[in-house]
């Protein structure tokens, strides 16, 4: 009887795990399926599921485009530059409160956790007026050198917690060597968080990948578009008919990038995710 009840148990389970899969792949099956179809098809009343003669001419007038290709730039640009400067700002400020004993650090520390709890767009308003004044509205500077400066409480957080469970031996005797909190922070720190370094790379990989406000905001000339920007430009609210392949490809090429970070950085957000102790 109860090996029975462990079978359904099992079979339940699976049939919701399968259900759940179903339902968070649909988006990307119908945005591929969207982006083969004609324009016809994708304005019909009805519900067309599979493209009756699949196109890729969608892909091919964006990758044929002068404008697409600057926005996809753009995007690689802005994002790498992003993530260089925050990274190393971030793991630099969590080896400060994770390695160096200094006063008054456990109290920074809070303060600096406390403004997690401050809402994102209680920001924009004086984010805005302080870009505006310096002349960084209309350049990428917004976008880019905020995070240089530990963007990111929850970051910092994630990479003190690893780095406090290295043990502080390591430090000692890198100290009677000669070296420099530097030194070890770059060659000994570093290379045993490399799994928590991959997993906060992610974070902020598809956080910058797919920022739509912030340029939206800053960026207001089309040569200085990300992807997110232009494909939401795309679809033109005073027409009836909507380029509806054209958007969908811009989409799918757009998420092109996530999927292949994240098919190559799973192994180490897994490991990120035992070392740090976070949970979903």
């Amino acid at each position: 009887m109860k090996r029975n009840w462990q079978i359904v148990k099992s079979i339940v389970l699976y049939i919701l795990l399968t259900a759940a899969t179903i339902m968070m792949c649909f988006p990307l099956f119908w945005m591929i399926s969207s982006s083969l179809k004609t324009i016809s098809e994708t304005n019909s009343p009805g519900i067309v599921w599979i493209p009756a003669q699949p196109s890729l001419q969608a892909y091919l007038d964006l990758l044929q485009s002068p404008t697409f290709l600057r926005v996809y730039f753009n995007s690689v640009f802005t994002t790498t530059l992003a993530i260089v400067g925050t990274l190393i700002s971030i793991a630099a400020v969590a080896y400060a409160f994770s390695r160096v004993e200094w006063p008054g650090r456990d109290i920074v520390f809070f303060v600096m956790l406390s403004t997690m709890m401050i809402p994102p767009q209680a920001l924009i308003v004086p984010q805005y007026v302080l870009f505006n004044k310096i002349n960084w509205v209309g350049t990428f500077n917004p976008i880019v050198i905020p995070g240089y400066f530990a963007g990111g409480a929850s970051m910092v957080f994630l990479l003190r917690q690893s780095m406090s469970q290295i043990p502080k031996e390591l430090d000692e005797s890198a100290f009677v060597d000669g070296a420099s909190h530097f030194q070890i922070w770059w060659n000994i720190i570093l290379p045993l968080v490399r799994a928590p370094l991959a997993t906060v790379s992610t974070f902020l990989f598809v956080g910058l990948w797919n920022n739509l406000l912030g340029p939206l905001m800053y960026l207001q000339s089309v040569g200085l578009y990300t992807l997110p920007v232009y494909t939401s430009t795309l679809y033109n609210i005073n027409q009836t008919v909507q380029p509806w392949p054209t958007i969908m490809a811009a989409a799918v090429l757009t998420t092109v990038p996530l999927i292949i970070v994240f098919f190559f950085a799973q192994r180490y957000i897994l490991e990120g995710v035992v070392v740090t102790g976070m949970k979903g």
